[in-house]
Formats: C-alpha cells, sequence, structure tokens
C-alpha cells in the first residue's frame, strides 16, 4: 500500500520520503507499485528510481530497517509522520517515537485477508498484534482495488491535514470508504 501512496502522493508541494529495507519480489507485482525490472532491487530505492525517471519527483530512500536505534536519525526532522508498515515491530517503532516527541503520525493498515483497510491518525490507532510475525498481508491478485481505495484515502488525509490541520481518519471496505 506504501507504494501506492507515495505515487499518489507525488504531487504534495513536501519532501518524501520511504524506509524499507526489503526487495522487490515477482509476487509484489501483482499487488504493489512496481514494475518487473525493479525485481531485486531494493523498494525504496526502487520507488525513489521511479518517481524520478517517470515524473522527474526526488525521493529520500532509506533502505534500512527502522528501528528505535535508528528512528530519531531517520525521523527527527519530519514534519508529518507516514506509517504504513505491514508489521506489529516497525508499527510500534514509529508510534512510540511519534508520541514520545509529539510529532502528527498517520498509519494505514490492511487486514491480512483483504476484508478490509484503515486510515488512522494516531490519537485513534492501535497496533493489531499478527497473527503470525511477518504475515503476508493482501498478496497475490484481486487485492489492487482495496489497496488503492486506501492509498487513496490515506493520501486525502494527508492532503487534509496540510491544508488546514483537520485529521480525518477512515474505513475502507471493497464497496465502501467512510471518513469521520
Amino acid at each position: 500500500m506504501g507504494s501506492h501512496a507515495i505515487f499518489l502522493a507525488r504531487d504534495l508541494e513536501h519532501e518524501l520520503a520511504v524506509i524499507d529495507f526489503d526487495h522487490v519480489e515477482t509476487k509484489n507485482l501483482a499487488s504493489q507499485w512496481f514494475v518487473k525490472q525493479m525485481v531485486g532491487k531494493n523498494k525504496a530505492a526502487a520507488l525513489k528510481m521511479q518517481l524520478l525517471n517517470f515524473y522527474d519527483v526526488k525521493l529520500q530512500d532509506y533502505t534500512v530497517k527502522l528501528t528505535a536505534l535508528n528512528v530519531e536519525t531517520i525521523l527527527g526532522a519530519a514534519g508529518l509522520v507516514v506509517e504504513c508498515f505491514d508489521n506489529a515491530e516497525s508499527r510500534r517503532v514509529v508510534q512510540d517515537y511519534a508520541r514520545s516527541r509529539q510529532k502528527p503520525c498517520i498509519h494505514a493498515g490492511l487486514a491480512a485477508n483483504g476484508e478490509f483497510g484503515v486510515v488512522r491518525w494516531d490519537k485513534d490507532f492501535t497496533i493489531d498484534e499478527e497473527g503470525v510475525p511477518g504475515q503476508a498481508t493482501c498478496e497475490g491478485r484481486g487485492f489492487l482495488p482495496l489497496i488503492l481505495r486506501v492509498s487513496s484515502s490515506l493520501v486525502a488525509s494527508i492532503q487534509f491535514f496540510l491544508a488546514d490541520g483537520r485529521q480525518v481518519n477512515w474505513n475502507v471496505s471493497p464497496g465502501n470508504a467512510e471518513s469521520f
């Protein structure tokens, strides 16, 4: 979902950054914003290359795993933290840091089975424990409409916040997106 959110947020007049130590796999091509030529490359570096080549948009790529040891270095200058990790451990690092520094933070996530997605500002976000650490989320074909709907809702919330400070949350299902 994060790759699609970056694609949709490319016209925001703010600096963009992506943190991801993972590499593009063939299975990612069905549900993430990558092309076949990116297989094997680091995901953050691949997104940086695609945004620059397709749209002449610059992106800061952090090709490392976010941890409590490097979070200050990576997120310290951020005016807004946008979190789309697919694991509880990384979500917790972001949430703990954002809360300790009182940084605005918005989270987006998908149910592993693709039944729903959420976009929540940190004050309203509770990290779900994973049934199995590293559990796949919406992998394979058929999930792209939901992923795009959640990504679009996330970017809409970012736009509202940047325009007037509004913090809009969303519940998203395959057939509906509801803001509150």
